[in-house]
């Protein structure tokens, strides 16, 4: 009878285990099949290369299904109740960054501006000509008391015997000129020469009065061969004091005390006193730094043929220490070029603190310094003492 017990329990105990068994597998098996249901709706079956060409038409509608589903988006708790307006979906072009920068050439003007000169530039390399054409001018500030008649002149530096005249355009601040000026000039010295436009008002006694000039160096622009350079400038007082015995220098001062440096931008001379009338000799100015009468660093703008008005347009720069200004200087000279690897002096000026210079020298120095990091522009006249 015991074994009997034991046989019958322990059959009994292996059906449980049995059917504990089955019902963990029939309920694994569930679970994957529910799994499969509920991913039915993002799958789709692959189909053969045959099957996409016969069925192209249904492929479509189904992309387009798809593509139109919409993510859910959910803001942040902490972005609550900011400003969207001007927010993009991702994904989307914001048009504001594809939109050309405003051209405020024509309302922008700085303090103090005396008028503004827009003009094209085009060089013909087969005809060797020089194409300028006069677009318009703004914001000219004429005589008071006085109708308006205004005029160009525009020369092709050095040669300054020559010229070409626009049109005269009465009552108007504003003129519109539209011309083209025609100058011939071989490509080998095209970049030595200068544009040079000077802006006159006519009076009732058909007096001329000079409103404002600009320059515009062509070595300084790369002209298109076959499209016009579009430039403005602004237009500048000449110096109406007249020249000095040795002629004058103008030039820029800037000094940045952070990065300790000192930049000279060389712009033009005039009425220099040329040794030799030859279109072989050249005019150039060598600038050098010096610190108690030694000279530091010397550097030489580009040569510019036997002219006595050259422009340059060239900047330097010097590594000058905040506490070197007290005994440093600036040396501008003058040079010539002649014959025979000779050079002659036309004339020298000096700016710097009060150890070595005296009136508007030293005023441009101090100038300088007291405006950190930008340009001041001043008239010297030369002389030849050392």
């Amino acid at each position: 009878m015991p074994e009997q017990a034991v046989a019958v329990a322990g059959g009994i105990i292996g059906g449980i285990l049995l059917f504990v068994l089955i019902g963990i597998t029939v309920y694994l098996l569930w679970k994957k099949f529910c799994c499969l249901l509920s991913y039915e709706k993002l799958t789709s079956p692959v189909k053969t290369a045959n099957a996409v060409f016969q069925d192209q038409s249904t492929s479509e509608v189904q992309l387009k299904s798809t593509s139109s589903r919409s993510v859910p988006f959910i803001i942040p708790p902490t972005l609550h109740g900011r400003d969207w307006t001007g927010a993009y979906v991702v994904g989307t072009i914001n048009p504001e960054l594809y939109k050309f920068p405003e051209d405020r050439s024509e309302t922008d003007f700085p303090e103090g501006n005396i008028g503004r000169l827009w003009f094209s530039v085009q060089y013909e390399q087969e005809s060797e000509r020089l194409l300028v054409s006069l677009i318009k001018a703004r914001k000219l500030q004429p005589p008071p008391a006085d109708p308006c008649s205004l005029f160009v002149k525009i020369y092709l530096l050095p040669d300054e015997r020559n010229y070409s005249l626009s049109k005269t355009k009465h009552k108007t601040l504003n003129p519109q000129f539209d011309e083209t000026f025609v100058f011939q000039v071989s490509s080998n010295v095209l970049l030595q020469r200068t544009l040079k436009f000077l802006v006159y008002h006519v009076d009732q006694q058909k007096k001329h009065h000079l409103l404002g000039q600009a320059i515009f160096p062509l070595k300084n622009e790369a002209l298109p061969d076959d499209n016009k350079l579009v430039v403005w400038r602004d237009l500048e007082k000449e110096n109406l004091e007249p020249p000095s015995d040795y002629g004058d220098i103008q030039f820029s001062l800037s000094y940045n005390d952070y990065l300790g440096r000192l930049t000279v931008v060389v712009l033009r001379a005039r009425g220099l006193k040329l040794q030799e009338e030859s279109h072989a000799a050249s005019v150039y100015v060598k600038v050098s730094l010096m610190n108690h009468n030694k000279f530091m660093k010397t550097k030489k703008t580009a040569a510019v043929l036997g002219s006595p008005n050259p422009v340059y347009n060239e900047t330097f720069g010097f590594k000058a220490d905040p506490t070197e200004l007290d005994t440093a200087s600036l040396s501008l000279s003058v040079l010539q070029s002649l014959e025979g690897e000779k050079t002659h002096l036309l004339g020298r000026v000096v700016v710097g603190p009060f150890m070595y210079t005296r009136g508007k020298e030293l005023e441009h120095w101090n100038e300088m310094i007291s405006k950190p990091k930008e340009l001041v522009k001043r008239w010297h006249a030369l002389c030849h003492s050392t």
